[in-house]
């Protein structure tokens, strides 16, 4: 199964409604997760009425995994244009798994201040949650079995599809 960017811009536009619906004139600061996150935000707040503030973050370094994943060669540092201290705040990812990803990326804007509030907004839902992580906004939830993931290819155009894991000696290994 994949979707095309017209699709993918269907989602997008039915969670900026749910965006502004939800936060009317305020202008909470719009922070993606590198690289897949960053994306989706920079789509989301194009269909926005009003922009939003945003930043891009990125939690490689409180990944609870770090010392079996390692680090990327191509880590780029975190931007976030606004104080975080009393600031609300809508952290944005492409796909919602496990729950890891987003509480370290939460680690990660602690270190920056103490925020108002922290909603997430995600592209999809997966379900395959390990932590008591949920999402406030979501484009789609999807129920996949625990061998397939959705990849995001961007940013422009957005593509989505359902990828197999590799398995390598009978141990599945994350893409």
């Amino acid at each position: 199964m994949s979707w095309d960017e017209q699709q993918l811009q269907t989602h997008l536009e039915t969670m900026a409604k749910a965006i502004t619906e939800q936060y009317g004139d305020s202008s909470p600061l719009l922070v993606g997760i590198e690289s897949g996150g960053a994306w989706v935000a920079q789509a989301l707040n194009e269909k926005l009425a009003k922009p939003l503030p945003m930043g891009t973050l990125n939690p490689a370094f409180y990944r609870d995994d770090f010392d079996t994943r390692g680090l990327k060669s191509t880590v780029s540092p975190s931007k976030l244009p606004l104080e975080v201290d009393g600031q609300h705040i809508l952290l944005v990812d492409d796909v919602l798994m496990t729950g890891r990803t987003i509480r370290a990326a939460m680690n990660e804007l602690f270190d920056f201040g103490r925020p108002a509030s922290i909603a997430l907004v995600v592209l999809f839902d997966i379900g395959h949650r390990q932590l008591p992580i949920r999402a406030d906004i979501c484009g789609e939830t999807l129920a996949l079995p625990p061998h397939q993931r959705v990849e995001l290819r961007g940013p422009s155009p957005l593509v989505a599809e359902i990828r197999n894991l590799v398995v390598e000696d009978e141990t599945e290994t994350r893409s």
